[in-house]
């Protein structure tokens, strides 16, 4: 069990930055994730740590031991990758028995290890089975306990659940969540599906273009992004922006939509007063745009005009696509709501939830 350590790590490929400066410390048995859309570089930050790619500037630390020199085999971490990378010829126990044997380890010590982690993954009945015979959860499982028969400090996963179907995909995220707190180790997963990442780890490094955007717990990267990038990432669906201008109003402070208006809260005026006149972005997430009927009455509510275009019931909640000023934009609202293709219908924002981000440099106004 070891922190971990990136210190402005550069990761270049000829003229091409794939890590750009990236400076993280994780912390001893701490759950993070890297997410980030395809080609953003978690997947080449990951394999930096592991020693798969050798850095082109920077520091990197297992514990208090930098590993820019140490060959991957001595680094004390273990990868499972996105191919489960099973040996069709051997048994399940084979498999995750393999890496023990190159090490010489005793037989007793190799049987019990391989035990106890089919124990833990629940596939002790799978050991005389060959990969052929398993089902993809299961492959997964096994690779998994090819991990963690190694007793490694530092679990590195990359995309691990890509392969599973949508239904499996959700019972193994809850199984690698279990994991993590029985082996109280340190868990660094690679994912661009933010849904995983939200529901996993106990904070989340955001990338994109290999720049590192924001970390911090996925709660304070919900409610409060730090620039447009992590809040259109974050949040599933992903959160709405319109163009929009800050205009005051006598007492009054408003988002001006053009063929809408929004009064801001009294609270947040102070924050906004120096963008008046100015170009901004407004964002608002789906789930805080409510049917009227059934709007929390806690919330500071804005009426909206709209047209639905597409509805989508989801049993719980109906997604309804609406258009405004030519742009469409996705509500989370009841599912007791009669909302029909073409309606002209009257949503309400909560303004609470509401935010703004400087048009110019992306970042969030706070």
């Amino acid at each position: 069990m070891a922190s971990v350590t990136y210190d402005h790590v550069y990761k270049k490929f000829g003229d091409v930055i794939a890590v750009n400066d990236l400076s993280i410390e994780i912390e001893d048995k701490e759950f993070l994730v890297l997410v980030g859309p395809s080609g953003c570089g978690k997947t080449t930050a990951l394999r930096c740590l592991a020693g798969l790619e050798d850095i082109t500037e920077g520091t990197i630390k297992i514990g208090d031991h930098v590993v820019n020199d140490i060959a991957p085999k001595d680094r004390d971490i273990a990868m499972v990758f996105q191919s489960y990378a099973l040996y069709p010829h051997m048994s399940v126990f084979d498999n995750m028995a393999f890496g023990l044997k190159l090490r010489k380890t005793p037989k007793a010590e190799i049987k019990t290890r391989v035990e106890q982690a089919a124990e833990i993954l629940g596939i002790q009945q799978l050991l005389d089975r060959k990969p052929r015979q398993l089902s993809g959860g299961q492959r997964q499982r096994v690779a998994l306990g090819r991990a963690i028969v190694r007793q490694p400090k530092v679990f590195l996963l990359d995309e691990p659940l890509s392969n599973l179907d949508a239904k499996l995909r959700v019972e193994t995220r809850a199984n690698i969540s279990k994991l993590h707190q029985q082996l109280q180790t340190t868990f660094i997963y690679v994912t661009h599906d933010q849904v995983e990442a939200m529901t996993m780890a106990s904070r989340i490094a955001v990338i994109t273009n290999g720049i590192l955007q924001q970390i911090d717990t996925p709660q304070v990267l919900y409610d409060t992004p730090d620039n447009l990038f992590v809040a259109g990432f974050i949040g599933s669906p992903s959160m709405n922006f319109f163009p929009a201008k800050i205009k005051k109003d006598g007492e009054k402070l408003l988002v001006d939509g053009g063929t809408f208006t929004l009064e801001i809260p009294a609270e947040r005026k102070d924050v906004y007063m120096p963008y008046v006149d100015k170009s901004v972005t407004f964002g608002i997430r789906p789930e805080d745009i409510h049917n009227p009927e059934f709007a929390p009455p806690s919330i500071i509510a804005q009426p909206l005009e709209c047209d639905v275009d597409v509805t989508e019931l989801m049993g719980n909640e109906i997604f309804v696509y609406l258009k405004v000023n030519e742009q469409t934009f996705i509500a989370r609202v009841d599912p007791r709501s009669r909302y029909h293709v073409n309606d002209k219908v009257q949503v309400v924002l909560n303004m609470n939830n509401m935010h703004i981000f400087d048009q110019e440099t992306e970042l969030a106004v706070r």
